[in-house]
């Protein structure tokens, strides 16, 4: 074998090693897509929009228990007009909370409370159960003479219900 002959077959071995094979770029790209798939699994990104969404609802639902409490200590204990449903189940027999301005006709208008912003700057929505006239949320005053705000549609198993 001739000294040239081995030169020329060393580069041409270089060259060929050069580069992936294409199994080795499906080999990557399907661990990628296994760990992808994990990360995803765990991160859950529906089961974290809801929890988010039901921290709001909780939220917004004492800022309105808030609100009638507080209407109520500025007007010698009585609730803002509207609020008569009594029961003891706040998702099936509470009246709905009507949007601010929004002519209640079924549910209770506590637009007193959103009025130049004294109690509320504006009156809290429920994140996915909000229509044009109703907020989504829910008062009564319960058997034992307390308000009771609620929020039935919550994305956990059980609605959030504040009384006071």
């Amino acid at each position: 074998m001739d000294l040239r002959d081995a030169s020329n077959y060393s580069t041409v071995k270089k060259n060929i090693s050069k580069g992936f094979t294409l199994i080795e770029v499906l080999l990557v790209i399907a661990i990628l897509a296994i760990l992808a798939a994990i990360v995803i699994i765990a991160i859950n990104p529906a089961k974290q929009l809801g929890e988010a969404q039901d921290a709001q609802r909780r939220n917004d639902v004492r800022a309105i228990l808030d609100a009638v409490h507080q209407y109520s200590i500025d007007n010698s204990g009585l609730y803002p007009e509207g609020i008569t449903t009594y029961g003891s189940d706040c998702i099936n027999e509470a009246a709905d909370i009507c949007q601010y301005g929004a002519g209640c006709i079924d549910g209770v208008s506590l637009d007193v409370l959103a009025e130049n912003g004294l109690y509320l700057t504006e009156m809290p929505n429920d994140p996915s159960g909000a229509t044009d006239t109703i907020t989504g949320y829910k008062i009564m005053i319960n058997s034992g003479e307390r308000i009771e705000v609620c929020a039935p549609n919550t994305q956990g198993e059980e609605p959030i219900v504040v009384a006071r």
